[in-house]
């Protein structure tokens, strides 16, 4: 008997002894593909040139290139600072956030807020609150698929992989006039099969900055009405089109009018400058209170499945901020502050390349709305930015505009024109053999 115990004993040492690698367990998972923002930004990191310039980055800088904590955010800090988050305080703050979330979108005196038809839910910012949507889609339309803009914001396409719905596009951008592409995409509506959910930039489009008028937009919610599409608005830089609130959500108070039932996710990330706190809004329009009921505990089921329940303090910032109108009229005169910033580089930046006598037509750059410029440079040209310049975007072409200060405008400006000159003069080239 003591033999066998030895010898067992000896088993599992040996085991214990042996080498910690489990064989075979993981050895099929290899590396994610990079994301491509974050791979601007790694990229932009390794490099250790003093005049580097990240135009990657989705969220706003001043005129330094720094991040910014706005003042109304400083002051809600000092309102809340000493609050114990206790569970019941944190119930009551997710409440009054959504309340005055679904305000900001759909209008103070919109019917559907004061008689309670929808479904609103805090989220882990604009990505959290398309993810839960995502989810919900797939439980409820699981045979259905998402359109999406060409192109789009790339993360949009792993949120609804992730979900396992099916994804198709619709053309959005025009190549050639940089702008938006508006007899193509009323033609995708009008084809795509009745019932179709669509994912919509209200404004301040990523990563084109192409905007539809206000006409367009009507002319879009009248084939979403003829077909029974459903329209699902990404609003992540409410704000930053035009610097006014009630002008971006423009295009959901169309729909609203046109009695759509419509979805929305919401981001403060880079209108409060809140990236790090992750807090957002999913609401979704209902043929009444009985029926919002019913959404939002189903919505409320996913995420707790997900995540359990989101952070506090984040959300305490932005409630108080929404709720109290000192606070909150501070933070829409710093957000057209933040707007006019951005407007103003485009128009500086335009002006410096064509003062270099480019051959090109850079008028896109003050047409397009936003945090992004389209630029229309190749992936080519803009690993020559990074490789020469120091100049660092995502390979579309796509400029954060708020990484464009007065420090750097001219040298951005001399940079592009050199690629873009160089491109044309190469095409020149070709054109004069080929002939």
């Amino acid at each position: 008997m003591y033999r066998r115990y030895l010898a067992r004993t000896a088993r599992r040492w040996s085991f214990s002894t042996a080498s910690p690698r489990i064989v075979g367990c993981w050895d099929h998972v290899g590396p994610a593909p990079k994301d491509p923002i974050n791979g601007v930004t790694e990229a932009f990191l390794a490099d250790p040139s003093p005049s580097k310039i990240n135009l990657g980055v989705g969220a706003y800088r001043d005129d330094k290139g720094r991040p910014v904590v706005l003042q109304c955010v400083r002051e809600a800090e000092a309102k809340i600072a000493g609050s114990v988050f206790l569970e019941s305080l944190s119930a009551v703050v997710n409440s009054k956030m959504i309340e005055e979330s679904v305000k900001l979108v759909y209008g103070n005196d919109s019917d559907v807020v004061k008689e309670g038809r929808f479904a609103g839910v805090q989220a882990l910012s604009g990505t959290g609150a398309c993810r839960l949507f995502a989810e919900f889609q797939r439980r409820f339309h699981p045979e259905s698929h998402i359109y999406f803009p060409d192109p789009t914001w790339s993360n949009h396409h792993n949120i609804w992989r992730d979900a396992q719905i099916r994804e198709r596009t619709y053309h959005y951008y025009h190549h050639d006039s940089k702008g938006l592409n508006f007899a193509a995409l009323i033609d995708d509506i009008k084809n795509a099969p009745h019932g179709s959910f669509f994912l919509l930039h209200p404004c301040a489009h990523n990563p084109t900055g192409a905007d539809p008028t206000e006409e367009q937009w009507r002319e879009i919610s009248y084939q979403f009405k003829v077909k029974n599409h459903f329209p699902f608005f990404d609003m992540a830089y409410q704000g930053f089109a035009s610097g006014d609130l009630d002008k971006d959500a423009q295009a959901i108070r169309i729909f609203l009018e046109d009695k759509h039932l419509i979805g929305c996710a919401q981001s403060y990330a880079k209108n409060m400058g809140l990236y790090g706190h992750r807090v957002g809004c999913l609401s979704i329009l209902c043929s009444d209170s009985k029926q919002g009921a019913a959404i939002r505990s189903q919505l409320q089921q996913i995420a707790r499945a997900m995540y359990g329940s989101p952070p506090v303090h984040g959300v305490l910032l932005v409630s108080t901020i929404l709720s109290d109108s000192d606070l909150k009229s501070l933070w829409v005169d710093e957000l057209k502050d933040m707007a006019d910033r951005i407007r103003t580089m485009r128009t500086t930046l335009r002006e410096n390349i064509e003062k270099l006598g480019s051959p090109l037509c850079w008028e896109h750059i003050t047409n397009q709305l936003g945090m992004f410029c389209f630029s229309g440079l190749s992936p080519d040209q803009v690993d020559r930015l990074a490789r020469e310049f120091h100049i660092y975007m995502t390979r579309d072409g796509r400029i954060s505009m708020a990484g464009v200060t007065t420090g750097n405008v001219n040298y951005v400006a001399n940079a592009i024109h050199e690629v873009a000159s160089s491109g044309q003069e190469e095409a020149k080239i070709l054109c004069s053999i080929s002939a």
